[in-house]
């Protein structure tokens, strides 16, 4: 059984600072991406896909990036995760894509890449940047309900 630490201080392993995470941020409001630069973009990131020796792996719900082409189509080697992007297909319209959340891994984070880089990194191939990108129209929320 441990004893307590009578200072009440954090051993050093877990002090501020030190510990590595992954810093996700919420798109608000969600940026919308139009059906030409959807196209592009989806296109593009087919063309750059892990399977191809790229550097995204993209599905219906999110778009990763690796730091490195991936060793085999089945096998990443050294290849470490830089982010995703979470994606919904077909919102607002049927051509468009909404770009709501996006995560990057503390690995990234050392090597300088921020959440708006990795979202620039995949909008620049629809000629698009998280900053030009259009924006979902945010509503009021409804009144409270009082009896």
């Amino acid at each position: 059984m441990l004893a307590p630490n009578p200072t009440g201080l954090l051993p050093a392993a877990f002090t501020a600072g030190a510990v590595d995470s992954d810093i996700t941020e919420i798109i608000r409001p969600a940026a919308i991406v139009p059906e030409e630069s959807a196209r592009s973009i989806l296109v593009e990131l087919a063309l750059r896909d892990t399977t191809n020796g790229g550097l995204w792996s993209a599905d219906p719900a999110r778009w990763a990036r690796y730091d490195m082409p991936w060793r085999s189509p089945d096998d990443p080697g050294g290849a470490r995760l830089i982010g995703t992007i979470q994606v919904a297909y077909a919102t607002p319209t049927r051509y468009e894509i909404t770009i709501y959340c996006a995560t990057i891994t503390a690995h990234a984070s050392r090597l300088g890449w921020t959440v708006v880089s990795l979202c620039d990194a995949a909008l620049s191939l629809g000629n698009l940047t998280l900053a030009t990108c259009p924006r979902a129209t945010m509503n009021q929320p409804p009144k409270p309900f009082h009896f």
